[in-house]
């Protein structure tokens, strides 16, 4: 047989003796029994897979390419399993952006794209801001870009009114779902309730992971460290939690590990039965419990930082988030309190003039 050489394409015998082609770089196969490798039927197929492949290819220049390059990097590679997903969940919305030129994403330009991606949420569309600003980031570090145009621009606010999402639980809300909770149940619960772990987190830690009456973990979004010595209400749930084999702390009721799907239906059902009752309010969600967490802490007087290590979190502005809504007035009454007594004595040692 002649031997054929097509530009970007690789032609070779397999171990059984068949002749294949694909496309170099997207090893996309050329289907020989159809186009036989030397008939105008195998040329005309290999041009059309590499004009294909040269229309989706990233221009130089455009947002395509920034996000080919990025993805390509220990920056995306290295990110969290859980973070990789939510980025490329963002990716996926903004590739038709793929041939916009670099150039045309100004300050305007991303409020633009930020408000059309409400059409899937305000949270949606301001984690996509959030991203946007993070990539951009990347991308002028390494000289795709002169600025980032999505530094500081704001999140689209909650309208007024809306109720707050994942809102913190109160103290009574707390104790009617565990009095009411299944036993299988309660663990989970209660893994969340007291250390302000995510539902994922929680469900899936391993047993292993709870050693003396601590917690040593990393959460699964940010690959932050996590360390709990478990509070009194946390040991007395998993000590009377039923017994089971499962390589994870928490088990259902059949002792296998929780999948997040049939905790949630558990869950639905017991805070149904609860609103019904009217033994809680509405607007529970197991997330919320993080902020329940940090919001308790905030009133005990704890600084961001103290807040944001103990849920795991990178940045304080996020354990800001999670604590906002916490009463202050107690811890402020007695700071007032502490204030005043040390004016009166820094005025008793004032001396008065002509003293």
């Amino acid at each position: 047989m002649t031997v054929i050489r097509v530009k970007g394409f690789q032609i070779f015998k397999d171990r059984h003796g068949k002749w294949r082609c694909y496309h170099r770089k997207t090893r996309t196969p050329v289907d020989i029994n159809k186009a036989p490798i030397g008939s105008a039927e195998f040329f005309a197929e290999c041009n059309r897979i590499a004009d294909q492949v040269k229309a989706i290819t990233p221009k130089a220049g455009t947002f395509g390419l920034l996000v080919t390059e990025y993805r390509a990097n220990p920056a995306f590679l290295d990110l969290a399993p859980r973070t990789k997903a939510d980025y490329q969940s963002i990716l996926n919305y903004l590739a038709p952006l793929s041939n916009v030129s670099l150039a045309r994403f100004d300050r305007a330009y991303v409020v633009q794209v930020r408000d059309k991606a409400t059409s899937k949420g305000r949270r949606f569309a301001n984690y996509t801001r959030s991203f946007l600003s993070t990539l951009f980031a990347w991308g002028v570090e390494r000289g795709h870009l002169k600025s980032n145009p999505a530094e500081k621009i704001k999140g689209i606010r909650r309208p007024r009114g809306a109720p707050e999402a994942n809102r913190p639980w109160t103290d009574h809300e707390r104790e009617a779902v565990l009095n009411a909770a299944p036993a299988h149940m309660k663990s989970a619960l209660a893994l969340m309730m007291f250390t302000g772990l995510g539902p994922n987190d929680a469900l899936t830690l391993p047993r292993s992971f709870y050693r003396e009456g601590e917690i040593a973990t990393r959460r699964s979004k940010t690959g932050e460290p996590v360390y709990w010595p478990a509070p009194a209400p946390l040991v007395q749930a998993l000590a009377e939690a039923p017994t089971h084999t499962a390589v994870t702390l928490c088990a259902n009721s059949a002792g296998l590990p929780w999948t997040n799907d049939g905790f949630r239906a558990s869950w639905r059902k017991v805070r149904l039965q609860l609103e019904q009752n009217s033994e809680i309010n509405s607007g529970l969600t197991l997330y919320g419990l993080r902020h329940t967490i940090a919001v308790i802490l905030r009133e005990m007087g704890r600084d961001e930082r103290d807040i944001a290590d103990a849920l795991g979190q990178k940045t304080i502005e996020m354990a800001r988030h999670y604590a906002k809504g916490a009463d202050l007035r107690p811890k402020m009454l007695g700071m007032v309190k502490d204030l005043d007594s040390e004016l009166n004595k820094r005025r008793t040692k004032v001396v008065k003039p002509g003293v």
